[in-house]
């Protein structure tokens, strides 16, 4: 268990041994517990109950941990965010990548439909013939013909209400497999079907509320997505993928026997976002700490660095939050460290309240709002292993890949 307030650490947690590994290298910094990590990465495995599990890229954004965790037997490829990223990814030896948006970049779009490897191992992503129309006009040959995963709307709609993230206007069974058509017309093979319903596998269980609304719109999307993939397969053939879930929804999504694979990333990191699901829980792995450089009154210290705010509304749940403070030869203290709602985490400076026994010097940890954002912040991860070594690998960062 963790520590109560005011009291070190002395049993063997994630952060404890992160803090212990990690005392003599300076912050900010970033680390993984790889024991958290791999407990989380079996525990996605266990819910996928046998159904691959295909990692989001964006929620990991380690070259080192994506092979990690792609060594693993039932993890069976990659779902990029960027295209420049898959081709990145692609000629460091991932073989399996499935694009997860749409990409408009020419360049890169040439790179990959003219190159027989990078053809073989990318799966483009489409929901509107103009995109079709701009992977054509990169494309050297009428002969290629490059692999393409259609998006569809897995959004629930409760009349004009729109519940779920706006990504595809492709929806009904018949619109799908009409878009099929024009696609294998245009001279694309037509590999995959992807169903993210954001609305299940992202929204924390908060209330009765929220858990009817999942319930009705697993019902929904359940019968439409079979009707959607028996619509397409009547149109153009049998299909290679039927995409679904995210970390929030694998359990749902693994069910449906439609569902060749599912969706994780984030719960391979467990950050703050995920703590309220009631259907799984995993162990938080990725940690960050910033110093104490001021102590501006004795319950507040400042802390360097720390505005690292995860994108989506702004919101206090957007904010990392901290849950420890450490000293050398100390430990790990959990002390109910707060951030100032005035200031909340600076690009400069965080300062934190409930900080009396703090000394400049001493580190504050944190946890992130979000998964594999923290990894813009910092060029490399500290991997803490259990025998205490610590393994320094670059971010995508770090690497020079820039994620947009």
């Amino acid at each position: 268990m963790s520590s109560i307030a005011g009291v070190a650490t002395t049993d063997t947690t994630p952060l404890s041994r992160i803090a212990a590994a990690t005392e003599g290298i300076e912050s900010p910094l970033a680390a993984v517990d790889s024991a958290a990590l791999d407990a989380n990465a079996a525990a996605l495995r266990a819910r996928a109950d046998s159904v691959p599990i295909r990692i989001a890229s964006k929620s990991v954004r380690c070259r080192a941990v994506l092979d990690r965790v792609l060594a693993a037997d039932g993890v069976n490829g990659v779902m990029a965010y960027s295209l420049r990223e898959a081709i990145w990814l692609a000629r460091h030896g991932v073989e399996d990548i499935l694009m997860g948006y749409p990409s408009v970049d020419r360049t890169a779009l040439a790179e990959v439909v003219n190159d027989r490897v990078l053809s073989g191992r990318i799966t483009l992503m489409v929901d509107d013939v103009a995109q079709l129309d701009i992977v054509r006009d990169a494309t050297d040959s009428d002969l290629l013909k490059p692999r393409i995963c259609i998006d569809v709307d897995a959004s629930l709609r409760i009349g004009p209400l729109h519940i779920g993230v706006r990504r595809s206007p492709l929806r009904e069974p018949e619109q799908v497999a009409a878009f099929a058509r024009a696609a294998q017309a245009r001279g694309f093979r037509v590999v995959g079907l992807m169903f993210y319903e954001a609305q299940i596998a992202g929204v924390p269980d908060a209330n009765r509320a929220v858990e009817w609304m999942k319930s009705l719109s697993s019902r929904e999307i359940s019968t439409r997505r079979t009707a959607v993939v028996e619509a397409v397969t009547a149109a153009v053939g049998r299909i290679e993928i039927v995409n679904s879930g995210g970390t929030g929804s694998i359990d749902f999504s693994a069910a449906d026997p439609v569902v060749t694979e599912v969706t994780a990333g984030s719960g391979l990191f467990a950050p703050t976002l995920f703590d309220r699901y009631r259907a799984f829980s995993a162990e938080p792995s990725l940690f960050f700490a910033l110093p104490a450089v001021r102590k501006p009154t004795p319950q507040i210290a400042t802390l360097f660095g720390g505005g690292y705010i995860a994108s989506g509304p702004a919101s206090a749940s957007r904010s990392p939050r901290p849950v420890a403070w450490s000293r050398r030869a100390r430990g790990v203290v959990t002390s109910g460290l707060r951030l100032l709602r005035n200031e909340g985490a600076g690009e400069v400076q965080t300062p934190v309240s409930g900080a009396g026994e703090i000394r400049i010097g001493d580190r504050v940890w944190f946890r992130h709002a979000k998964a594999g954002e923290l990894c813009e912040r910092f060029d490399t991860l500290h991997l803490v292993h259990a025998d205490g070594s610590v393994e320094v690998v670059p971010t995508y960062r770090g690497e020079g890949m820039a994620f947009g």
